[in-house]
């Protein structure tokens, strides 16, 4: 049994959103919201933190590709795009806005769950590829610092470049710090061995 997967619907057609929020219902999902207006479900989002975002592309006060490009920038959550136009622009527009996957309506009942799956599991990826990136990204930077550190402790203190790394590497072992922390107490503090 999964856990509940909570999501938000904004679709302006009440028939289809009242038919979604039943479908996602029976099938296991919390619908925490449902509206018939981008704007809204921009709140709602903001207000619920929802797993999921379903979009109709279009809807008053906010279409659902400019809904999509916000939920995507700000918002930890997959967004399924729900549209009766399926013209390979609409299309290429909804997924460079964030959309990870879409329905054309009207669809079938046997398709919603899994296009919200495979919405959830591309989200999963691409935040795993963010978080993946960040922690390269700070290895990289930290790199950078301790050599600075090295750099600056060979030229002001005398010391040669594996006396240097050793002296960084034993200060943060025995100050229980990070190697990029002492680097940084050497490069802004003046710490010297």
């Amino acid at each position: 049994m999964r856990d509940k997967v909570s999501v938000v619907i904004a679709e302006d057609e009440a028939i289809i959103r009242l038919d979604l929020k039943e479908t996602l219902l029976e099938e296991g999902y919390e619908v925490v919201g449902d509206t018939a207006r981008g704007d809204q479900a921009l709140e709602l989002v903001a207000q619920h933190e929802p797993d999921v975002v379903i979009l109709d592309i279009k809807m008053p006060g906010l279409d659902g590709i400019e809904t999509a490009r916000r939920v995507a920038a700000s918002h930890d959550a997959a967004v399924v795009i729900l549209t009766a136009f399926s013209q390979r622009n609409l299309i290429d527009r909804a997924i460079d806005a964030g959309a990870l996957a879409y329905l054309v309506k009207p669809f079938q009942r046997c398709d919603l769950v899994p296009a919200i799956e495979v919405a959830r599991a591309r989200h999963r990826e691409m935040r795993a590829l963010t978080d993946q990136a960040a922690t390269l990204a700070d290895r990289l930077e930290a790199r950078k610092t301790i050599d600075r550190a090295k750099g600056v402790l060979t030229a002001e203190a005398g010391l040669k470049e594996p006396e240097a790394f050793r002296f960084i590497q034993q200060t943060a072992m025995s100050g229980r710090v990070s190697m990029a922390d002492v680097a940084r107490q050497v490069l802004e503090d003046g710490l010297r061995p």
